[in-house]
């Protein structure tokens, strides 16, 4: 089924969260109470995920004690200690256990909060299988909590996507995207970055995009930790 699996990034370093992260992989940092990875698969639950891989690599043991203590879902810890893959990598190792259809894939750095109608569940209803091979996740900046660069992508009437053309562009990526596993028919073996497969989309004219229409808080320092929980509070969101 559509949309009812996924992967989640979650062997980074932190090296910019530190000190944070000397005792705790970054993923599970709290914001307000709640982890950064629980944040992350709650919001996959509640748009009908129902089996997902998390990848380990920094502190990995915690890892596994996290995904133990989730008895709500079916959880695969995928092992990547031995080297880390990137973000691209990861999601191709993982293919075998994420079936036929298209799946979610979320970064565990950053989080949203959703409008009328969940992000994810958005993403199912836009997805066009005759015309995309990946759908990112984007937010305006001025509709970013913790971003401070330039930009990411421009997008078209139609929602393709291209690069940033300019010094600055106006959509960031939102740390999601659906992607149908044909993306990753020529995919490298080994470590490679996403990006490399979201170019031969773009230069397919099958990379597309969806606007957030709520606030994205990115949490990468321990300063953003700050600004996301005094954002969520502004707002009254958990």
């Amino acid at each position: 089924m559509i949309g009812s699996r996924a992967m989640v990034l979650a062997a980074g370093l932190g090296t910019r969260m530190r000190p944070l992260t000397l005792d705790r992989p970054k993923p599970l940092i709290e914001v307000a109470g709640r982890s950064l990875l629980d944040r992350g698969v709650d919001t996959l639950k509640r748009s009908g995920v129902t089996h997902m891989v998390v990848n380990k690599h920094y502190l990995p043991e915690q890892i596994e004690v996290w995904a133990d203590g989730r008895h709500d879902l079916d959880i695969t810890v995928q092992d990547e200690t031995g080297l880390l893959l990137d973000t691209g990598g990861g999601v191709a190792r993982a293919l075998p256990l994420l079936g036929d259809e298209p799946f979610f894939v979320l970064n565990s750095d950053s989080f949203w909060v959703d409008g009328a109608m969940p992000a994810l569940q958005r993403m199912i209803t836009l997805w066009n299988d005759g015309q995309m091979d990946c759908l990112l996740l984007l937010s305006g900046k001025t509709r970013s909590v913790g971003f401070d660069g330039p930009g990411d992508f421009e997008m078209n009437t139609m929602g393709q996507l291209s690069r940033r053309s300019g010094d600055t562009a106006p959509l960031v990526y939102a740390g999601a995207y659906m992607v149908h596993p044909r993306l990753f028919a020529d995919a490298p073996d080994g470590a490679f970055s996403m990006n490399l497969l979201w170019n031969q989309a773009i230069a397919n004219q099958r990379l597309y995009g969806m606007e957030h229409d709520d606030w994205w808080l990115h949490v990468g320092t321990p300063a953003a930790i700050t600004q996301a929980e005094d954002r969520l509070a502004a707002l009254g969101a958990p």
